[in-house]
């Protein structure tokens, strides 16, 4: 249930344009995972409702790059799932349920594996494999690139960067049989380089994890996400809707308000 204070906040949401939203995996229950960018299955399940009943459009991260940035003028919030986890099947058939649609950025070098980069405490399971997301390709999702082996790019050579990006979106379209256009910077790691490099690969727009509205920087390879944590309530979630950042507690509630009445 919502509190009224994060209701009455959200009520100006969606000022500021388009918000971009990034998940991990998507765990069966209600209670909170351990992992802390995993969510439960119930709490996704809310917060689409929420989406919805707030009369949110779901575009793919493509669909937003792709048209004028007008035609964004009401409430937009593209859903993004990270590495491609099999539990994310489960979260891919309730966005089908309410007509919605994300994008899911694929380590193409794991498909239908165990994940092979290094593990931080993530949700036991294999990744996604090429019959799943050719389904959810077919059923509307947009199925986009975090390169081959899921490494901070940042780190690489020249040349490994570029095989990075250009085998991970090889792979995918050979999968697919259609054009991979979205990347996401894995540990949202990037530099003028890294964005240079996507650009390069073939890719028309790149996701990071910072914070605030998706487009504010203007630029396709610099797009801004709000994380989806394991401790988000459903007011926590609305607020983050408002303010496009992480900073929602009610402390920070507090102290936001204590600076606009100074200023008045």
């Amino acid at each position: 249930m919502l509190d009224p204070v994060s209701l009455a906040l959200h009520r100006n949401a969606g000022q500021h344009g388009p918000i971009m939203l990034m998940y991990h995996a998507v765990l069966p229950g209600r209670g909170a995972p351990v992992w802390p960018w995993a969510v439960s299955l119930q709490r996704f399940r809310e917060q689409l409702d929420f989406l919805a009943t707030e009369g949110y459009a779901t575009p793919t991260m493509g669909e937003l790059v792709a048209a004028p940035a007008n035609k964004w003028s009401g409430r937009t919030a593209v859903i993004s799932f990270d590495d491609g986890y099999v539990d994310n099947l489960d979260a891919c058939e309730e966005l089908k349920k309410r007509g919605m649609r994300a994008t899911w950025f694929i380590v193409s070098g794991s498909v239908g594996q165990f994940p092979l980069w290094p593990e931080d405490g993530r949700p036991d399971g294999r990744l996604l494999n090429a019959a799943e997301l050719r389904d959810m390709h077919e059923n509307g999702m947009e199925i986009a690139s975090h390169t081959v082996n899921h490494v901070c790019l940042p780190d690489t050579d020249d040349a490994q960067l570029m095989q990075e990006l250009s085998a991970s979106k090889t792979t995918l379209e050979t999968i697919l049989e259609h054009p991979v256009s979205s990347f996401a910077y894995p540990y949202g790691a990037w530099d003028e380089r890294c964005a240079e490099a996507v650009r390069q690969a073939g890719y028309s727009a790149a996701c990071t994890t910072r914070t605030g509205w998706a487009l504010r920087d203007q630029d396709p390879y610099r797009l801004r996400r709000l994380t989806v944590f394991n401790t988000d309530t459903l007011g926590s979630f609305a607020r983050k809707l408002y303010f496009g950042n992480h900073n929602v507690r009610w402390r920070d509630i507090a102290a936001y308000t204590l600076r606009r009445l100074r200023r008045v």
